[in-house]
């Protein structure tokens, strides 16, 4: 090998070296726990211009090599990274980092090839050209990762439910007319995606054939509504029981007042019917913990574990949540309904989706509504260590 060839190779190694610890430290893997090589596409730009800078007296067959060798060393480093720390490459994603550095790295050699008789003229188009292709690769991100919407003809989900997801934060009646409904973000979330009905008894509102029932941690429930609420179940039905044994959903009423959310799961009596008993929730527990439950990242807060689980049940993580066959329906079980809590599952920037904490809403939109939920690209997140 040539010492020009070592120095080409020393350079597409520093700029490989350098997009990786960007993605990493300011493209939110680190911070949000995940490897995802797409991350690195907004920042291309700015070591691709300089590798062209470096490369600007070099013959352009030189310079595409050097390139080319840039993007396979940056998406080996990624790949690897991601088998080891996900035990998935991400091999979608790996494929669109490269095409975008491609494209990244021929834009940023004919910036820096271009004579202008303007000195200041190049760096103002270097400037637009990093700031655009950052702003335009996020927005590509969040067109890639939006989760797939409910199908037209979907049912409504029946929400019953205890946590102030409606009227969430208005103090009296007069506020509530003034101020209107005032959704919740994990409600408004749903709605987005599909039909939503919130319902204050199963007993007369019965899910039609085909629907989807979710329960998040309701008040008691009398012994029809629990009645009704199992045979919808048992004759067919999906359900999602959110039965949170202490719940971190924080009191917007003085203590006592009925408006607030229950304590704990009321639930007992149709969980017991089913063979499934609740334990408490592990005491000091003062931080959000991630679990992995059937391919997805959640936020628990204070969630219980399930100690009892019938034969047709299967336990993730560590029984915080299970999938039971209860008759011929199917119900999902999850120790916690603080996940539904917005700040353990919201976009640490609000204007950029893709840079989710966690896929609480996926998650729960694709078990809501057949075919909900899932983008093109998914988080690859860092194996959940909980015990």
């Amino acid at each position: 090998m040539t010492a020009v060839s070592r120095r080409h190779l020393l350079r597409a190694f520093v700029i490989a070296a350098t997009i990786a610890a960007l993605a990493w430290a300011a493209g939110g893997q680190a911070l949000l726990g995940r490897v995802d090589p797409a991350l690195a596409i907004p920042l291309l730009v700015l070591p691709m211009l300089l590798l062209a800078w470096w490369q600007r007296g070099a013959p352009n067959a030189a310079r595409w090599r050097a390139g080319l060798l840039c993007l396979i060393l940056l998406a080996t480093m990624q790949g690897l990274l991601a088998v080891f720390l996900t035990g998935s490459a991400g091999a979608l994603q790996l494929l669109l980092t490269i095409v975008a550095g491609g494209i990244a790295a021929g834009l940023a050699d004919l910036l820096v090839q271009w004579r202008s008789q303007s000195r200041l003229l190049p760096w103002t188009a270097a400037l637009a050209f990093v700031i655009g292709w950052f702003g335009a690769g996020h927005a590509l991100l969040a067109i890639l990762y939006q989760p797939a919407a409910a199908r037209t003809d979907a049912p409504a989900v029946a929400v019953l439910t205890g946590l102030p997801l409606r009227w969430s934060a208005s103090p009296s009646i007069a506020a509530m007319i003034a101020e209107g409904t005032n959704d919740d973000p994990a409600l408004a979330r749903l709605a987005a995606v599909g039909p939503v009905s919130l319902i204050d008894s199963v007993a007369d509102h019965v899910p039609p054939p085909g629907g989807t029932l979710l329960l998040a941690h309701p008040r008691a429930l009398a012994p029809q509504e629990l009645v009704a609420i199992d045979a919808f179940v048992r004759g067919g039905g999906h359900a999602v029981v959110l039965a949170d044994a202490l719940s971190g959903w924080p009191a917007r009423h003085p203590l006592g007042d009925s408006r607030n959310a229950p304590v704990t799961s009321l639930l007992t009596p149709m969980l017991d019917h089913w063979g499934v008993t609740l334990g408490a929730a592990p005491a000091g527990e003062g931080e959000a913990v991630p679990v992995d439950v059937d391919g997805a990242r959640l936020r628990l807060f204070s969630a219980g574990r399930f100690d009892r689980l019938p034969p047709e049940c299967r336990a993730y993580a560590q029984r915080r949540a299970a999938q039971c066959r209860i008759g011929e329906g199917e119900v999902w079980l999850v120790g916690d309904a603080d996940l539904l809590f917005a700040p353990l599952w919201q976009p640490i920037v609000p204007a950029a989706p893709h840079l989710r904490q966690a896929d609480t809403m996926e998650w729960l939109s694709a078990r809501l509504w057949p075919g909900a939920g899932d983008g093109l690209l998914h988080p690859l997140w860092i194996r959940a260590r909980t015990g």
